[in-house]
């Protein structure tokens, strides 16, 4: 039987989002997080991390440096008993700079790419999960992809179109992963 899942937008959901962050050092961790992502793996939900990463494309850092990136942000997470099942990126953009990465994607938020291809890996029914993400493109790429629940992050508590609920805070979550 397919999994449930937890998926997360990465900036401004699982960090705070100062803007194209590519290091460590710029990395701050959401408050409530860690919480939320124990929450929903002590229920049976698989954990991923769905995002767009145009930094990549615009030369603010490599992808391979994002990669490094993501391995450790994964294990703070597993420091924090959680295990992350897989973070799926899409680093093209339109109007890149870097040569390779100039071009539109399906896996490109508000496309449902990386979304489906999370569940083919992970074997994730789709429909139970919930996908929570900060912009109105991740809601558009959940509701493409058939994700049961999107939760919109918004400090204004204004819903989302596409949104299903909207959360001020991560905990705010939580009674919604039963």
């Amino acid at each position: 039987m397919p999994y449930r899942a937890l998926l997360l937008d990465r900036d401004g959901v699982v960090n705070i989002d100062h803007g194209y962050v590519g290091a460590r050092d710029r990395f701050t961790f959401v408050d409530g997080i860690f919480d939320l992502a124990r929450l929903a793996a002590d229920r049976g939900f698989r954990i991923a991390v769905i995002t767009n990463q145009s930094g990549i494309a615009r030369g603010y850092f490599t992808e391979s440096a994002f990669l490094e990136l993501s391995g450790w942000m994964c294990g703070e997470f597993r420091g924090h008993g959680i295990d992350i099942a897989g973070v799926f990126h899409c680093p093209y953009h339109p109007d890149a700079r870097v040569p390779g990465y100039a071009r539109d994607s399906f896996w490109r938020k508000p496309n449902p790419g990386m979304i489906l291809e999370a569940a083919r890996r992970l074997d994730l029914d789709l429909g139970r999960s919930v996908f929570l993400g900060d912009q109105p493109t991740d809601m558009e790429a959940a509701r493409a992809a058939g994700v049961g629940r999107r939760a919109l992050l918004s400090d204004s508590g204004e819903a989302g179109g596409a949104a299903t609920l909207t959360v001020k805070r991560p905990a705010d979550l939580r009674p919604h992963l039963l």
